[in-house]
């Protein structure tokens, strides 16, 4: 993985990096991997956010998918799990969300979601990378009687809507809350899914231009919201990503309440109700240690799963468990939806709000968050996996996680597609865990240099 996919799709800057070329032979290519042999009858579907490169890249996709003989349904301006919803409920070969989630207006990006709404497999990504850099011959077009056809979907918005508020059910009357669209995706769906569940609302992020998605606005610039929530005497302020996937919220005094957080009082509540299915919840090692001290004191298991979306779902789904997340806010229920949303997150906290009687303030602070250094060390792609194997490293690791102890923890992993290991020490004392963090760096320097 890496010469195309990364973590979260196939992303870069729109036109020029993405370009229209690329997006046609991915287009292609993606119709032989979701379509398989089932051509002719087959339709895969397209989501895209507000970012004015969208239409450019989503033309360039529908030619690819087209040309394959296979049908390209447009479901218009959608967060992304609504592409992922939808692929289930209309029974195609799979949708593509087209978006760079919380990144600026300049970056564009390719998602997949399989017949089920879930992230494409890691097989079917690796084909669809062989065949666009490898094997483009196998893609290549050939004379047919019937190519696809490109159909407009006027409902994709109305289906998600009514199936958020449907399956979850809640009652939000009387709670005022302030909504951060980050001039994304949610700039369609948030008034009416929260106003339709009886929240009384006020809107900022929610006028996209086609240039200002997540431009000092959204879960990544969260200061805005601090103060709009202040000013209009909110209950609390719910910001969301350019794609509608993430959810960080802040109470009535501004105070930020970050993925960790969200994930503690849900599974609180959860717990409380008898909801909270093998008494567990899966976590990353991007999650903050202070959220797994909060699940060890209120007997709460916890369930570590890669640090990636696949990873995750995959853990949620053979486990049985019903809520995972990491602290940026993306968080998944998978009782729901297969994949992370940020304006289902956010109606689960304010359900959480609701039935506490209390402000927000009283609910939240339930995560004691532990001091963390994070450290990227880049390596030659050839030398990966070598640290693993060198002892000098290897004692280094586990001298310090002696040190720490159960109040803290070193992990380090190797990022393949940046060809960089990544160090993250926490612990009590910040000037202990980052002194570990640059000697383990300066090691892996030393011991992996070439």
């Amino acid at each position: 993985m890496g010469r195309l996919f990364g973590k979260d799709g196939i992303k870069g800057l729109a036109v020029t990096e993405l370009t229209c070329e690329l997006a046609v032979q991915i287009g292609r290519a993606a119709a032989e991997v979701l379509a398989g042999d089932g051509h002719e009858s087959a339709k895969i579907l397209i989501g895209k956010d507000t970012r004015s490169s969208a239409d450019t890249i989503e033309a360039a996709l529908c030619a690819g998918i087209c040309s394959a003989g296979v049908d390209a349904e447009l479901l218009g301006i959608v967060p992304a799990p609504a592409a992922a919803y939808l692929a289930k409920e209309r029974e195609a070969a799979g949708s593509i969300m087209i978006t760079a989630s919380y990144r600026n207006a300049e970056f564009s990006g390719i998602r997949f979601f399989s017949s089920e709404g879930k992230r494409l497999g890691l097989s079917g990504e690796e084909e669809i990378e062989r065949l666009v850099l490898d094997a483009p011959q196998e893609i290549a077009p050939i004379p047919r009687r019937k190519y696809g056809s490109v159909i407009r979907s006027e409902s994709a918005i109305d289906e998600y809507i009514d199936y958020i508020k449907t399956d979850v059910g809640a009652d939000l009357s009387g709670i005022k809350v302030a909504i951060d669209c980050a001039n994304g995706s949610a700039c369609r769906t948030a008034r009416r899914v929260f106003t339709e569940l009886g929240a009384d609302i006020v809107l900022m992020g929610n006028r996209p231009d086609g240039t200002n998605i997540n431009k000092d606005c959204g879960c990544t610039f969260i200061e805005p919201l601090m103060e709009f929530t202040r000013s209009n005497g909110c209950s609390c302020g719910i910001a969301l990503d350019g794609s509608g996937e993430r959810c960080i919220a802040v109470d009535e005094n501004g105070r930020i309440i970050d993925g960790d957080e969200i994930i503690a009082i849900c599974a609180g509540h959860m717990k409380e109700k008898g909801l909270l299915r093998h008494n567990t919840i899966v976590t990353t090692s991007a999650n903050n240690l202070g959220l797994m001290q909060f699940a060890r004191s209120n007997d709460i298991y916890t369930v570590t799963a890669p640090a990636n979306e696949r990873s995750t779902i995959r853990k949620l789904t053979e486990g049985d468990f019903c809520i995972a997340g990491d602290p940026g806010g993306y968080i998944v229920f998978p009782d729901v939806m297969l994949t992370g949303d940020g304006q289902l997150t956010a109606v689960k906290l304010l359900e959480v709000l609701k039935d506490s009687g209390r402000p927000m303030s009283g609910i939240a602070g339930v995560v004691k968050k532990i001091p963390q250094v994070m450290l990227n060390v880049r390596i030659d792609p050839r030398d990966r996996e070598i640290w693993k194997n060198d002892r000098t490293i290897t004692r280094l690791i586990d001298e310090y996680e002696g040190i720490l102890g159960d109040d803290g923890r070193v992990i380090v992993r190797e990022i393949s597609r940046d060809s960089q290991i990544r160090i993250m020490v926490e612990g009590e004392d910040f000037t202990t865990i980052n002194a570990m963090a640059v000697r383990i760096a300066d090691t892996i320097r030393e011991r992996c240099s070439r």
